[in-house]
């Protein structure tokens, strides 16, 4: 053996020695974790890690891959036949793939069906602020629709009936996990010829008609933050089967650039001082030329080799996700005063959280029920911006409501959700769910005392 082989071997060795090292610390921190109820705190989302995830991590970190490289390409490539499409791009941020999947749809390479300032794209108001800011951002047009209560998602009549004479895209996100009707929302889109963007951020695992969202669009987008179905700690994937759009996402993502090698790599066209673009000399370095306003939203291969490890355990992160919904909306069956939520006809939702809305008549706010989920430890989150109109970042901005948001207006004042994430076991459920029933039913019997008095 020579010396530098024995140096390897070493290095190898200790390598080993370091990741086992890790496992052995993830078995002793996650022993000393016991639920104590109105103590321990319930978040409303949140991450499972297992010592696969730190020891990825570990591994990434002690190779320095602190660049996108391997693990992202594998990533990319798992990911598109896990969700079932052809082609996937790894981002730094589900907000960054909403900005890549809509810009990409201006692209000049897409010819007549570009979209250009001024065009319209059809969305909801009771929705995430970057879903809509990347088309303002491109200078497009949102026009708003309401959404329905207890689905919390638009139906394909209330999209079809905003689609106007510069309409040219539409661009709906997943509520909660709960499926819009997207298969009939991509027949009226191709119907119409317009564009149908999928903002599944929000539903990983989630299907309609037996078939995973985020197939259905011309393209999709997924968040990876720690909220979400898996993560990366920070990070994105913008989804489609359309190699054309790929590309476009692809350069858009990669500082705008033309050339498709990856960093690192030269020539994989075999002309790579061969091309004549633009007004460019003849021979000008292909990996230097630009054929979109791009920017550099790439993550990096620890970022990705985190998203491997979660990857693998997707299947029993919705499963636990399904679980959890059910408990909870069995438990709260029949409560008064509260409107529960309903999975879309047709779907099996990979749940995001659990939705209640507040009835007029219940006798009680939200603010109140709130304050004493919240006074129990127990995580509340709104559903989104609610009515996304109505927030001052959006006063000025050029839009068109059709229809009226009343829907909108009742879940900006009247709705929240709590978690039904993998962290949760079913004791924690049952409490939040116990927690609910009491303050209701506490809320019922003083108002009988007070008839009664």
């Amino acid at each position: 053996m020579t010396a530098a082989t024995q140096s390897l071997t070493t290095l190898t060795e200790r390598k080993a020695q370091l990741l086992e090292a890790v496992r052995d610390y993830h078995w002793a921190a996650a022993q000393h974790r016991t639920f104590q109820p109105g103590v321990t705190p319930l978040y409303s989302s949140g991450p499972v890690y297992d010592q696969h995830d730190r020891m990825a991590l570990v591994e990434a970190a002690l190779d320095m891959r602190v660049v996108a490289a391997k693990s992202a390409r594998r990533f990319e490539s798992r990911f598109a036949r896990t969700l079932g499409v052809r082609k996937s791009h790894l981002v730094n941020s589900g907000s960054s793939a909403n900005l890549l999947a809509v810009s990409a749809l201006t692209s000049p390479q897409l010819g007549d069906r570009r979209l250009r300032p001024g065009d319209e794209v059809v969305t909801v108001a009771a929705g995430f602020p970057t879903t809509v800011n990347p088309v303002l951002q491109n200078g497009l047009v949102p026009v708003f629709v309401d959404v329905e209560l207890g689905t919390y998602n638009a139906s394909v009549d209330q999209i079809a009936s905003a689609i106007g004479p510069r309409t040219r895209a539409i661009v709906l996100a997943h509520t909660l996990g709960n499926p819009y009707a997207v298969k009939e929302m991509a027949e009226l889109a191709k119907a119409r010829g317009l564009w149908l963007v999928e903002d599944n951020c929000d539903a990983l695992g989630s299907t309609y008609d037996g078939r995973n969202t985020g197939t259905f669009g011309d393209i999709s987008t997924l968040s990876c933050y720690p909220a979400h179905h898996i993560t990366m700690g920070e990070g994105g994937v913008v989804s489609t089967n359309d190699i054309r759009l790929a590309r476009i996402v692809e350069s858009l993502r990669d500082w705008g650039r033309d050339c498709w090698c990856h960093p690192g790599e030269d020539d994989r066209c075999a002309k790579r001082f061969g091309w004549q673009m633009g007004t460019l000399p003849e021979g000008f370095d292909h990996k230097y030329i630009y054929s979109h306003v791009g920017y550099n939203l790439k993550a990096t291969d620890t970022q990705a080799a985190l998203g491997l490890t979660q990857l693998d355990k997707l299947r029993d992160f919705v499963k636990s996700r399904r679980r959890n919904w059910r408990r909870m909306r069995a438990a709260l069956e029949g409560v008064p005063g509260l409107l529960l939520p309903s999975a879309t006809a047709n779907s099996e939702p990979s749940w995001f959280g659990f939705v209640l809305t507040v009835l007029p008549d219940a006798g009680f706010t939200k603010r109140e029920l709130v304050a004493f989920l919240e006074d129990r430890k127990i995580g509340t989150r709104q559903l989104f911006a609610g009515n996304l109109t109505r927030h001052p970042a959006y006063q000025n901005a050029n839009y068109r409501v059709v229809g009226e948001l009343t829907n909108s207006d009742i879940i900006t004042e009247n709705t929240f959700w709590i978690g039904v994430h993998p962290g949760l076991t079913d004791e924690m459920v049952d409490y939040m769910a116990g927690s609910v029933r009491s303050f209701v039913y506490g809320r019922t019997a003083e108002k009988m005392l007070q008839s009664l008095s």
